[in-house]
């Protein structure tokens, strides 16, 4: 589940109905009854908040985002979007991550899902992490 205050719209989650899950972009939010609307691959869905669910941060989420992975010397992995860094200490290993834009740098926040990685990407860049790419 996923606090209603965390959620924004163009955030990337999961919702469940009757048992199956499909992954969408956040297109509504209804604040009086803490509903949430996902766009999905089949149509927009209502959701109820205690029927979303948080997409882990991983590799093949970042990919997904349009991030541009770069294997360090070291082992560590850095991720690219535009201006916007991400550095993880070894493959797949997301327990750590230092990100930054600019002067902002922000030393191993709390991110494990991307929704949170889309908020701190908005609070730094004021764009929201979308798929699209960044030419």
């Amino acid at each position: 589940m996923i606090k209603f205050n965390e959620i924004k719209i163009g955030d990337y989650v999961l919702g469940e109905y009757e048992g199956k899950k499909w992954e969408g972009e956040v297109v509504n939010l209804n604040g009086d009854e803490k509903q949430v609307c996902l766009a999905t691959d089949v149509q927009e869905f209502w959701f109820e908040t205690e029927d979303l669910y948080p997409l882990p941060v991983s590799d093949a989420a970042l990919l997904k985002l349009n991030f541009v992975k770069e294997v360090q010397p070291d082992g560590s992995v850095k991720y690219k979007k535009g201006s916007f860094r991400m550095l993880i200490p070894k493959a797949d290993d997301f327990s750590h991550m230092d990100i930054w834009y600019r002067d902002d740098k922000r030393i191993n926040p709390n991110i494990q899902y991307v929704h949170q990685l889309q908020n701190h990407y908005l609070q730094m860049t004021k764009i929201h992490l979308t798929a699209e790419p960044i030419s």
